[in-house]
């Protein structure tokens, strides 16, 4: 993995949506969570070297009372299953990403999308800073290592910075956390490299544990 880093930074130099190389035997699950609105879709939609698979539909009034879409009032799509793209870290290691539903009365998903996965990014929107909570708790009760991505957003009212959402957040010190914007496929990259560092970083240590 210690050469992961690299060779997904690499992949910003691809010009096309490659297919999937026949030596390609080794294959990393990723999930991306966070509230609904937050930006999930978006940036599985940016890094993915393939077309991502999407299941968004229109909202429709029937989710009116239902979904909350304060702070995100102009939102008109939503996530109702899970996105899903892909990233070749090299010939034989691929990266699958894999976007939950923000919603609450989707949040029964998560726990089977969490079953393999290696890592988690945790998206936060600081407009709806709430909305990040279920996402730490359920990665933390299931042991999943993750890193937090604040996607930041033209309109924010007051521009946090990353030592105050921590707090507010009530994170512990070994959390990676960095800034994002989920639209560009170069922020997106850079989340997931550290996450990927991050996993290194966890993987010696507990080699050197006697």
């Amino acid at each position: 993995m210690g050469s992961a880093t690299s060779e997904l930074s690499a992949t910003s130099e691809l010009s096309a949506r490659t297919p999937l190389g026949d030596t390609a035997d080794t294959g990393l699950k990723i999930v991306v969570v966070g509230g609904f609105g937050v930006g999930k879709t978006t940036l599985v939609r940016s890094v993915s070297e393939i077309r991502p698979l999407n299941t968004e539909e229109v909202m429709t009034q029937a989710g009116v009372g239902v979904d909350s879409t304060a702070g995100v009032a102009s939102k008109t799509t939503t996530t109702v299953a899970f996105d899903f793209g892909r990233i070749s870290l090299n010939d034989r290691m691929v990266l699958y990403l894999f976007g939950a539903p923000g919603q609450e009365r989707f949040w029964f998903l998560w726990d089977r999308l969490f079953s393999g996965t290696l890592g988690a990014v945790v998206l936060v929107d600081t407009r709806r800073m709430d909305d990040s909570w279920y996402a730490i708790d359920r990665l933390e009760y299931h042991g999943t290592p993750f890193v937090v991505a604040v996607n930041r957003f033209d309109d924010e009212p007051v521009r946090h910075s990353l030592d105050e959402i921590r707090q507010a957040l009530a994170l512990p010190a070994h959390v990676p956390m960095v800034d994002c914007d989920a639209r560009v496929r170069s922020s997106g990259k850079d989340v997931l490299i550290t996450l990927v560092d991050h996993l290194y970083e966890l993987a010696m240590a507990q080699e050197t544990t006697p």
